[in-house]
């Protein structure tokens, strides 16, 4: 764009509270936000009650305009999007638009990513940075297009990653960064200035696929890194899980913080013990240090407040 565009009127859609802090950035900045489109209403806790998305709260609160479509194709929802007379619209954390609504404003429909793209197009950005043991990631603003996070790139921001940091340690940091990027790219389209580059072709991208529970699931006989950024990358949300055998108490284990330990011994991986009064799990090149854990059927703990009433056998093993 070479021309200062009109001023701007833009339709927002986002769903957690990843996107809320981008939607209050935009109020904060006095932007004019025409419409929010999320999620609609799901049942939620035990007693299964409608519960509305984080955006809709905040966009009820902040007196905005909401649409909460089921089906994004419906002639009546189609319509109401076109009365909003939005120029712009700003995707975060939603899902795949189709091509009609997309295409609708005159100036676009971009997406905030958190990655740095081509890599890590898909579902779950935050978490397979982590777990695959990168040490940079980011967060991208590009023009949607007919396919899934490959449209052009407008700009990036770069950030690293901490080696102990988990995956809820890292969204919320990817949570300001992205405010502060999707200000950057509303400014550059505001002002007329705004440039796209095409998304680079790599043979090995990596792709952040949807995190199902078998994803979830430790293999201790793997390195201890990979089981380490598994576990980190997937606290504190849906959380690492395994197979606990000790004594009559078996079931499902979930571990959402752990320290790992590199050193030698002869302990068949996978058995769990108790040492200097911390939880212990062999690995083949050294051991796993369990500091937050849930056990079958409990609360989540902290490890030495469970130790306070729980004892682990002597042949107690995950698997």
């Amino acid at each position: 764009m070479n021309n200062k565009p009109e001023s701007l009127r833009i339709v927002f859609m986002g769903t957690p509270e990843f996107a809320v802090t981008i939607l209050d950035g935009l109020v904060k900045a006095s932007y004019n936000i025409v419409g929010v489109i999320t999620a609609p209403d799901r049942p939620a806790g035990r007693g299964r009650k409608l519960r509305a998305s984080a955006v809709k709260e905040y966009a009820l609160e902040n007196s905005l305009r909401v649409l909460q479509p089921t089906n994004l194709k419906n002639e009546d929802f189609i319509e109401e999007l076109q009365s909003l007379n939005a120029n712009l619209q700003i995707v975060v954390a939603f899902r795949m638009l189709p091509k009609l609504v997309w295409q609708m404003p005159k100036y676009g429909t971009f997406n905030l990513h958190a990655s740095l793209l081509p890599n890590y197009r898909g579902a779950a950005p935050i978490n397979w940075a982590i777990i695959n043991g990168e040490n940079e990631t980011g967060v991208t603003t590009f023009f949607i297009d007919e396919k899934i996070d490959t449209g052009h790139i407008i700009d990036f921001k770069k950030i690293a990653i901490e080696p102990d940091e988990t995956a809820g340690d890292l969204h919320d940091k990817l949570m300001i960064l992205g405010k502060e990027l999707v200000l950057d790219t509303v400014d550059d389209i505001e002002n007329g200035t705004v440039t796209t580059t095409p998304q680079p072709e790599i043979n090995d991208i990596r792709t952040a696929f949807k995190i199902h529970k078998d994803t979830c699931k430790i293999n201790w006989t793997t390195s201890i890194d990979t089981i380490y950024n598994l576990i980190r990358g997937l606290s504190p949300y849906p959380g690492a899980w395994c197979n606990l055998l000790n004594g009559e108490d078996q079931g499902i284990l979930k571990i959402y913080e752990v320290e790992k330990d590199i050193v030698n011994h002869n302990i068949a991986a996978g058995t769990i013990f108790v040492e200097h009064k911390q939880i212990k799990v062999a690995v083949k090149d050294g051991v796993i240090v369990l500091k937050n854990l849930q056990l079958p059927g409990k609360k989540r703990m902290r490890a030495n407040d469970l130790l306070n009433g729980y004892e682990f056998k002597e042949n107690a093993f995950v698997s």
